[in-house]
């Protein structure tokens, strides 16, 4: 006999301060992403309550009112679970379920859950408990129920339905072993990546807001099949792929996890080995979706996300994705990036112009260049057989007459055998 997991009833809950940043304020935007998020979490949005005031109350985030207010939505609403879209003390969350009656998280605690989920690799559930342990130790105090329920619904997920044990010294273990594992995988990173330089071999790294279209496009360029799926944090773990540039050289391309507003710092720390993928590549792209009038906010998170780990001097292309069904962006929006390009990974439209950009922004880019190489001198034009892209060959009285693609360093050797066609 098989039973269905019953699908948890959610209230959404903010409080709206007008605070003049509108990236850390609950507004209407954020409320939407909320809900989906929760959605994405495997729950039913049941209902929405805001609260304007100047700062949430201390003790319980809501006012007096409002907590009577949602005790009767939840009754009403059969609700199992009330989110609120800022970060709650372990003391907010207790008061709070022992008032309105069911079990309470917060955003950050929802965004990890949905992380638990998704993550694939060891090393995505590693940096996800890592996450989670960093998040809940200060929260520990009033969280006891919670942290003794094992796969309890949304917000008690982990990798592998990991229980958490309320011993403050045994999760300072964990965290502490967790920490040693993620330094060896880091270690090994390196190792890739050095290999990848002393190769030659350029890289690009997709970054984005959550559902901009990054594996998309990743699929479209390389010729993949990366998962992609209209839903935030469709992919987790990064990927990387080959790519052949039209003048011969060898890159490689990687996407990263999606960013949004209020990302857990926990997570940031958690994931910043994998995250420095696209701090340590030559050419980030930035995939913006040009179809969201949250666009310019989105550009603003990434851009202070890149900034925090030490991104911000990579020579960054913008990429508006789903440019076939957006309207005109004039003016441009504003943004860390140094060129732009305008495209549709669904349609294809636009990525031979971004080709041709990303090729002149890789390292090592090559040009066509015609040399002429005394047969006295064979040996040099042997060598240019080996690895390079001949374009064109032939005998003549003076010597060898060879086109080919030559990157800067293969220039300056041969430079003095150029010739004009």
């Amino acid at each position: 006999m098989t039973f269905e997991k019953e699908t948890e009833r959610a209230i959404l809950c903010g409080v709206h301060t007008g605070s003049l940043d509108v990236l850390s304020d609950t507004t209407d935007e954020t409320m939407a992403e909320l809900r989906e998020l929760a959605r994405t979490a495997g729950a039913e949005v049941v209902g929405i309550m805001v609260q304007n005031r100047d700062k949430p109350e201390g003790a319980t985030y809501f006012g007096e009112g409002k907590i009577e207010e949602l005790k009767a939505a939840v009754e009403a609403e059969g609700a199992t679970l009330i989110i609120f879209d800022d970060e709650l003390t372990g003391s907010q969350i207790r008061n709070i379920e022992d008032a309105a009656g069911a079990r309470v998280i917060d955003r950050s605690t929802l965004i990890l859950d949905i992380f638990a989920q998704r993550a694939r690799s060891k090393e995505g559930k590693l940096q996800v408990e890592l996450a989670q342990l960093r998040y809940n130790l200060p929260r520990l105090i009033g969280m006891g129920q919670q942290l003794s329920r094992l796969g309890g619904g949304i917000g008690t997920r982990g990798p592998g339905e990991t229980k958490l044990e309320s011993d403050r010294r045994h999760i300072h273990r964990r965290i502490e072993s967790l920490e040693n594992e993620l330094k060896e995988v880091e270690k090994h990173r390196g190792l890739l990546r050095s290999r990848r330089s002393k190769d030659g071999v350029a890289t690009a790294a997709l970054v984005g807001y959550t559902n901009a279209g990054k594996s998309s496009l990743m699929n479209r360029i390389t010729n993949s099949d990366i998962f992609a799926e209209n839903m935030l944090f469709a992919t987790l773990d990064p990927t990387v792929r080959a790519l052949e540039l039209s003048d011969g050289r060898n890159a490689c391309m990687i996407d990263t996890v999606g960013f949004i507003r209020k990302l857990p710092h926990h997570l940031i720390k958690a994931f910043r080995s994998t995250l420095e993928e696209a701090c340590e590549a030559d050419v980030l792209l930035h995939v913006i979706d040009a179809a969201d009038p949250e666009l310019q906010n989105h550009i603003r998170v990434v851009d202070e996300l890149l900034s925090e780990l030490g991104c911000k001097a990579q020579r960054t292309i913008a990429v508006f994705n789903k440019s076939d069904i957006a309207p005109p962006l004039s003016p441009r929006p504003k943004g860390e990036y140094t060129d732009y390009a305008f495209v549709s990974a669904a349609t294809g439209e636009g990525i031979e112009s971004l080709m041709t950009i990303l090729e002149d922004a890789l390292p090592g880019k090559k040009r066509k260049v015609t040399v002429l190489i005394p047969y006295a001198q064979s040996g040099t034009a042997a060598k240019l057989h080996d690895g390079e892209v001949i374009l064109a060959e032939s005998y003549e009285n003076e010597g060898t007459r060879i086109t080919l693609m030559a990157d800067p360093a293969l220039y300056a050797r041969i430079k003095e055998f150029e010739v004009t066609e």
